[in-house]
């Protein structure tokens, strides 16, 4: 964080987690709205006024800086001089700003400032989710009944261990007893899922999937035919012009994807949405599911 601190670091971690919470939001409310009040505690933390006033007195008197008190309409503001005193981690700060600040217990999740989103299309059914969550946290087996594109209905017993969210719908990870492969299962072709009251055997967890288990590193360069380059690296926050990520095999190709990355060899496809290029399609050898990448075609081709 870029902003000098000017507070006992110390103190904050001295004290409880519930008060460390209520410290947290009064620091992202100056932050990211500009003010806050006792009925803003009262109403995230059930709070009585009173508790609320020494909530605000005890930030205060840690970052004095961040925090002045209008006395004419009885609200705390962000001061000049505000630098955050705790990590505030960008998708949390959007995911608050956009759903709310909280379990959403209440009632039905309310932006804390307008904001528009994509629509989700095709959202897990939670009798199905529940289950499935469950039996990875269980590290055991599930039956199911599944749907597939290329073979239609089937029985099932799959070993699931991780949920995978592609940007467009989210997959299971799972070892699949029927063909004695990991593969990707998508949640909403998963019918009547009934954990079985067994073990995993030992091939069937994470470590032994090799796609899982290998982590592929990645060079994402602008676009080589997109004007105004540098917008790109400002855009992505690139270092030397290059962003690197690390990314599952078992997911890379729906990353690529999602993020619309040109990976042929000859950064050869069209378009607007194409405004990263991977620098070394080679990369992605060995990954099963490359071919999901845009423009990948496998082959050996020198970069140009």
């Amino acid at each position: 964080m870029d902003e000098e601190r000017d507070y006992a670091p110390q103190r904050v971690e001295s004290l409880s987690h519930p008060q460390r919470e209520r410290l947290a939001y009064i620091d992202f409310r100056l932050y990211f709205l500009g003010e806050v009040g006792r009925p803003d505690l009262a109403s995230r933390f059930g709070l009585a006024p009173a508790a609320a006033t020494r909530d605000l007195a005890l930030y205060r008197e840690i970052a004095p800086k961040n925090i002045e008190f209008d006395g004419s309409n009885k609200i705390y503001r962000i001061g000049k001089s505000f630098a955050p005193i705790f990590e505030h981690p960008p998708q949390r700060v959007l995911s608050a700003l956009s759903l709310g600040f909280g379990d959403g217990v209440n009632g039905e999740l309310q932006s804390m400032v307008p904001c528009e989103s994509p629509a989700v299309l095709n959202s897990p059914q939670l009798s199905v989710l529940a289950p499935i969550c469950r039996a990875i946290h269980a590290k055991r087996p599930v039956a199911i009944r599944y749907h597939s594109v290329s073979s239609g209905e089937s029985k099932r017993v799959i070993v699931p261990f991780s949920l995978v969210n592609t940007g467009l719908r989210w997959h299971v990870r799972a070892f699949d007893r029927k063909t004695g492969e990991f593969r990707d299962f998508v949640v909403t072709r998963v019918d009547t899922p009934v954990l079985l009251e067994e073990d995993a055997k030992a091939h069937e967890h994470a470590h032994n999937d090799i796609q899982w288990m290998r982590i592929v590193e990645v060079e994402l360069v602008p676009h080589p035919d997109q004007s105004r380059p540098e917008i790109t690296v400002r855009d992505f926050n690139m270092s030397n012009g290059t962003l690197t990520m690390k990314l599952r095999a078992a997911t890379a190709g729906y990353m690529l994807r999602r993020w619309s990355v040109d990976c042929s060899p000859d950064h050869s496809l069209r378009g607007h949405e194409y405004r990263l290029w991977l620098k070394d399609h080679l990369a992605l050898y060995g990954v099963k599911n490359a071919v999901l990448a845009p423009g990948y075609t496998g082959t050996s081709k020198a970069n140009s």
